[in-house]
């Protein structure tokens, strides 16, 4: 078992078994000489190869839990797949496709389980900081070194927090292994993987700096989230009718709900949500979405929870004044108090607030101060390393979110 486990962690050999696999069950299940078969054969392993690739990559944030993301990803991945078959009208074979998506499902499940503690990241620590300050994770294990210090010491990377007091052969040991292509992490970069949000207390210059995004990513993500509203349309009106017919049937009051709230660059802008509450009761214009349960009715309850009460925002992204992912946009009047109470917070400014976000998704809708404080590191954090696989990380953690719940008020 060690040594399928020791071939296994070869990303190239458990990649081509895999590949294999494929051929041989689709071989032995279905004839390969029909064409359908075969263009199913190369769509599925084609299919394969994208979710390999993707994985890795939408994983690596806050050292989550691979396994939670096979299903979805292969389901999308499967899912464009269908739609390059309808749109390009390639001949293909229902029964092929759904065997090779079991075998696909089942392999990587498998490896996956299989790898677990080989996925651990596994860390040596020269002892200049308090590796207790750090939060456990069970994707991390982090060892302290002591003098004399060997590269063979070094398992996956070495970590040291860089602005505390270093002796002589500290400093040499961290060049020697930068040298010899050794990982030399932060320890507070360390913290933000873990913990997944950057510290809003003692930012630095350098920290300030990384939060700059890239100009070409913004337009690539704006023309993206365009694309898919518009594609989208056809299914979400239908959805709308319905929705806006529930609650003119539950209460007396407008289908939709408007507010001003803070966008990018401290611009005020109008947003548009569906009226999860009576308005029979007096405004909530400076209220936390916590404070404002006894007014939500049982559509609204449901519209909330599974954030259908969001989608008249897909207006707001069309018209430029937000984005599908992003921080949340937070009410002028909180906006004011919370510049005064917490260092930074403007910083969350930077970018175009989003229907959901990295906050959203990990921590919930905030209900005072303190957690408002909490919120702007998990901000901090996206907006450092906002990125396209962030932002599919953040997609997949919302569907999460509207299956169960989380983080609805």
């Amino acid at each position: 078992m060690y040594k399928i486990k020791q071939l296994l962690s070869n990303k190239y050999i458990s990649y081509g078994i895999g590949v294999a696999l494929i051929y041989a069950f689709i071989d032995i299940l279905m004839p390969l000489s029909f064409t359908t078969v075969y263009n199913s054969l190369l769509i599925t392993i084609t299919v394969y190869s994208s979710t390999v690739i993707v994985l890795p990559r939408i994983t690596k944030y806050l050292l989550v839990d691979k396994s939670l993301y096979i299903l979805p990803v292969l389901l999308s991945t499967y899912s464009i797949a269908i739609i390059a078959i309808v749109l390009l009208r390639i001949e293909y074979s229902r029964p092929t496709l759904l065997y090779g998506f079991s075998v696909v499902l089942c392999w990587l499940f498998f490896s996956t389980l299989l790898n677990r503690k080989s996925a651990i990241l596994k860390l040596q620590a020269i002892d200049n900081f308090s590796l207790s300050s750090l939060s456990t994770n069970q994707h991390i294990e982090i060892k302290t070194i002591t003098a004399p210090y060997h590269l063979n010491q070094i398992e996956q990377g070495l970590v040291v927090n860089l602005h505390n007091q270093l002796t002589p052969e500290q400093e040499k040991f961290i060049a020697d292994c930068s040298i010899n292509n050794i990982v030399v992490y932060h320890s507070e970069t360390i913290r933000e993987m873990i913990e997944g949000k950057v510290p809003n207390t003692h930012l630095s210059e350098s920290a300030l700096n990384a939060l700059n995004t890239n100009p070409s990513y913004r337009l690539i993500k704006r023309i993206i989230e365009s694309t898919l509203i518009i594609a989208s349309l056809p299914l979400l009106l239908p959805l709308l009718m319905i929705v806006s017919i529930a609650i003119k049937l539950e209460s007396k009051g407008p289908i939709f709900y408007t507010q001003n709230r803070v966008g990018q660059a401290g611009k005020v802008f109008k947003i548009y949500k569906l009226r999860s509450m009576v308005v029979t009761c007096p405004k909530a214009d400076s209220k936390f979405a916590t404070e404002e349960s006894a007014r939500v009715t049982r559509i609204g309850r449901f519209i909330r929870q599974t954030r259908i009460d969001e989608i008249p925002q897909f207006f707001n992204v069309l018209k430029g004044e937000m984005a599908l992912i992003g921080p949340r946009p937070e009410q002028e009047i909180f906006v004011k108090a919370f510049e005064k109470q917490i260092p930074f917070y403007g910083y969350r400014h930077m970018v175009k607030p989003g229907i959901t976000g990295w906050a959203q998704t990990v921590q919930g809708y905030t209900a005072d101060t303190d957690s408002t404080r909490e919120k702007l590191a998990h901000d901090l954090y996206y907006i450092k390393h906002l990125s396209f696989w962030l932002d599919v990380n953040i997609f997949f953690k919302t569907l999460k979110t509207m299956i169960t719940g989380f983080g609805a008020k």
